[in-house]
């Protein structure tokens, strides 16, 4: 019987994000192949269970819903600006993600917003995370699957779940 990915293993995946449009916006042929831990949280969580089941050297499709990726999108995070308000030494393009800072409690913090709109000497912003309100689709194929406890240390095969004297 072939192993198969459960919750608590480390595994090791390729993938191809794109878009209902066929878009890509990520790919592990960019960034390397990405290993997590299934339900620790490191990956949205409809990827993760996604890969429960799934066998080395399988392939499927994973859909993560908006709400489970980046939210909805915002239409309070569009806003109108002046170019002026940019300074002389930005010329804006549409599409330009811009680094805006913003305060907020008392702090100021640098957020990126992409310029979605240029209108005269008016710009509209975008704060949203460009994904937001977008379903993403990963096609994903499993490439390892290590069942190693994260601590490094081995349990011996004599150990039940109930535990010995030794693992705990």
């Amino acid at each position: 019987m072939k192993q198969k990915a459960k919750e608590g293993d480390i595994v090791t995946v390729v993938y191809d994000g794109s878009l209902s449009t066929g878009e890509v916006f990520e790919s592990s042929s960019d960034t390397g192949p990405l290993e997590f831990v299934i339900g620790d949280d490191s990956v949205f969580a409809s990827f993760s269970t996604g890969i429960i089941g799934m066998e080395i050297g399988e392939t499927k499709t994973i859909l993560v819903a908006p709400l489970e990726a980046f939210g909805p999108h915002n239409p309070e995070l569009v806003q109108t600006i002046s170019k002026e308000a940019l300074g002389p030494e930005i010329t804006p393009q549409q599409g330009m993600v811009l680094g805006m800072t913003v305060e907020q409690d008392g702090k100021t913090d640098k957020v990126p917003a992409m310029v979605t709109k240029i209108d005269g000497d008016e710009l509209t912003i975008d704060y949203n995370h460009p994904l937001a309100g977008k379903e993403l689709h990963y096609q994903v194929t499993l490439t390892a699957i290590d069942t190693t406890p994260l601590t490094g240390e081995t349990t011996p095969d004599s150990c039940s779940k109930s535990g010995c004297s030794s693992c705990s």
